[in-house]
């Protein structure tokens, strides 16, 4: 099966595993092989080009009670409560040292700009975008904001699901519409600003519609979702409308297709047995809707449940395979690999 072009992905949550899984001490595993998505040996087995490594402060919920439930034929599970800035700040400097312990370690290289990217993929490195979602970390006064971006980070996402001090997300509901709730606040209203100034790429993946129509109002930026998929084939909270799509096609952003299996399944249930021809029927929506400049893949590897076929990075090849045989020519599947999502970051990001 093929193993080019090189993949660069949307989001993934390697971070918050190692985190869990002990931290500093943790980044062995990353380096040796761990039980999990994405490690360096199945990056070099699956030619996994790298991406989006997001710091997530977890809420105490119970994962096991939350998948039992997306399984169901409907769901409508309540948000967890809101994230002190005092409780969140530590978890995310935590996750990033393990970051640039990785980089340290050699393990992936921290990626500023697109030109570092591109140098990293040719190098056959794996490419890491300093990303974090949900921006409970962040103050009023962007101060943590300020040196956080001096450090590298490049995106963020405003929410994840759960309210911030800057706007609110969408509940894992089934079968529902993304429209729930107020947007962003005067607070969150001020982050798009600052981070346009800093040319931080703002995730609106988890954010409700009336923060998207929010983004799409004052940023100058284009629209991006790192890891959201179709809703005309999926109806669920987490995924797009047409007409989000639209606008993200007029911004000249893009949407990166998230492997979930419940954003993905028709049926919205969190089971796995999901065919690859699924994933395709929304790349072909997608397309439809975006265009094939503004398409590529945002898996939530090590953060959520994804198709038998493509468990971790090793299994890439599949996908690529399943690319081809669907018929997208070599253009399109190196587009959808890895260059379009270099094309929005050098716009995004001012290059």
């Amino acid at each position: 099966m093929p193993t080019r072009p090189l993949i660069f992905d949307g989001h993934n949550d390697v971070l918050l595993q190692l985190h869990r899984a002990g931290g500093l001490a943790a980044t062995d595993l990353f380096l040796s092989g761990r039980d999990g998505a994405i490690d360096a040996p199945r990056a070099a087995q699956g030619d996994f080009g790298g991406g989006f490594f997001a710091v997530y402060v977890p809420s105490p919920v119970d994962l096991e009670f939350k998948f039992e439930e997306m399984a169901k034929p409907s769901y409508d599970l309540p948000l967890p409560d809101p994230i002190d800035w005092e409780d969140a700040f530590p978890v995310v400097m935590a996750q990033a040292a393990i970051l640039f312990d990785l980089e340290k370690r050699g393990a992936l290289t921290v990626c500023r700009t697109a030109a570092d990217i591109r140098t990293t993929l040719a190098a056959n490195k794996i490419a890491a975008i300093f990303h974090i979602e949900g921006a409970e970390a962040i103050d009023a006064e962007f101060h943590t904001l300020d040196v956080l971006h001096q450090a590298g980070l490049r995106s963020l996402g405003p929410v994840w699901s759960r309210p911030t001090l800057f706007g609110h997300g969408v509940p894992f509901r089934y079968p529902s519409t993304p429209d729930i709730g107020p947007g962003l606040t005067d607070h969150g209203l001020r982050l798009v600003k600052k981070c346009d100034d800093l040319n931080i790429l703002l995730d609106l993946s988890h954010l409700n519609e009336a923060g998207f129509w929010d983004v799409a109002r004052h940023s100058t930026k284009p629209l991006v979702a790192t890891h959201s998929n179709a809703h005309a084939i999926c109806p669920h909270s987490r995924n797009l409308t047409d007409k989000q799509l639209s606008a993200i096609r007029e911004s000249g952003g893009m949407v990166g297709l998230n492997f979930a299996v419940a954003f993905l399944r028709q049926d919205g249930r969190m089971l796995a047995d999901v065919p690859l021809s699924q994933m395709m029927a929304h790349l072909d929506h997608l397309i439809e809707h975006l265009g094939e400049d503004h398409v590529g893949f945002g898996s939530d590897y090590d953060g959520a449940i994804v198709p038998e076929d493509l468990t971790s990075v090793a299994d890439l090849p599949k996908l690529r395979h399943a690319l081809e045989q669907h018929g997208y020519d070599s253009a399109l599947i190196s587009k959808l690999c890895h260059e379009n999502w270099l094309r929005v970051l050098e716009k995004t990001w001012g290059e």
